[in-house]
């Protein structure tokens, strides 16, 4: 079991099983509900368990109570947790992101409008102050869903982009909630409201305190849960990339079926191995020196390796030299 870890933002130390029915969770913990639509989980459930309602949507059971469990009492560490389901994590993130620009922020945009006295200016630079957050929030997202997710996708499907990685993602990845904060006590301290105004304003305030809670949990879910699963399909990954490569030299030989190498070119990795330069190569083979290097760079080619190290192991492993004569 994992450990609970004490935070103000406990509201219920109860830790959530697959045999748990879900709209006991739902009693439990209403803001679950803005999590169910990300995760694909429409209302309607009677009174199925959590295992039988994910099941019926194709969610992941672990997942999404991982999530669930995490966002209601910060309950969790998911370092080396092998089995949290990285595409289920990033369906909940892209729906999570539909969810806020679609739907959240044209409504609190809406409500503001609804709140403030025509012709007020200070409620036209509360407005202001909106956009701006609107505009940083959006900025924020679009990043990351065309950054970060399609990169995750290249994971997935075994061919990583090689110019990102998820330390990059960490490095830059900032809360986005300040000015949400900023925007709240503004209204808070400056605005006044009529009667006609007031109740609409409470609800709106009422609104932001929400999704600035909505906001934290989001981060922290990509912080806590989501990026270390990436570090670790990204480990993956490369573990699987060397798995490839010695299986290609032991096996195959290291060479592209359809381009085996040439006598000559055995003959010019045999004096690479044993520490001869080119012309040394070429005076012992009766070549040219050009011919030396242009040998080299098909053994490049073909093998993919570009080092005397790498060509040393091909050697030693497809029965070229002997490990004995190598100088290790």
């Amino acid at each position: 079991m994992y450990p609970i870890y004490n935070s103000k933002t406990m509201k219920n130390l109860k830790i959530y099983e697959p045999g748990d029915k879900m709209i006991t969770l739902i009693k439990d913990n209403y803001s679950v509900l803005q999590a169910l639509g990300s995760f694909g989980i429409n209302l309607g459930f009677g009174e199925k368990t959590v295992r039988e309602t994910c099941e019926l949507n194709s969610v992941d059971t672990y997942t999404f109570l991982a999530v669930v469990n995490f966002t209601i009492n910060g309950h969790g560490d998911f370092e080396d947790d092998e089995r949290i389901s990285v595409p289920t994590l990033l369906h909940y993130l892209n729906a999570s992101h539909a969810y806020y620009l679609d739907f959240q922020l044209p409504l609190i945009r809406r409500e503001l409008r609804e709140s403030i006295s025509e012709g007020d200016p200070l409620g036209m630079l509360i407005m202001k102050l909106y956009e701006g957050y609107a505009q940083e929030i959006r900025r924020h997202m679009k990043y990351e869903e065309k950054t970060l997710f399609p990169y995750v996708e290249s994971l997935l499907s075994g061919r990583p982009m090689s110019d990102y990685n998820i330390d990059t993602f960490s490095r830059h990845h900032e809360q986005t909630g300040k000015k949400l904060r900023e925007l709240k006590l503004m209204i808070i301290k400056y605005l006044p409201a009529d009667t006609h105004h007031n109740n609409q304003l409470t609800a709106t305030l009422y609104n932001i305190y929400n999704n600035e809670e909505w906001l934290r949990q989001h981060a922290e879910v990509e912080d806590h849960i989501f990026a270390p699963a990436i570090k670790r399909l990204e480990l993956l990954i490369k573990q699987e990339d060397v798995s490839k490569s010695i299986s290609s030299m032991v096996f195959k030989g290291g060479q592209d079926n359809s381009e085996a190498l040439s006598d000559r070119e055995k003959d010019v990795i045999i004096g690479v191995v044993q520490g001869l330069q080119n012309k040394e190569i070429a005076d012992r083979l009766c070549l040219s020196v050009n011919t030396v290097i242009t040998h080299r760079r098909n053994i490049a080619r073909k093998l993919q390796i570009h080092s005397p190290a790498g060509l040393t192991i091909y050697a030693i492993v497809n029965g070229l030299v002997d490990i004995s004569s190598v100088k290790l």
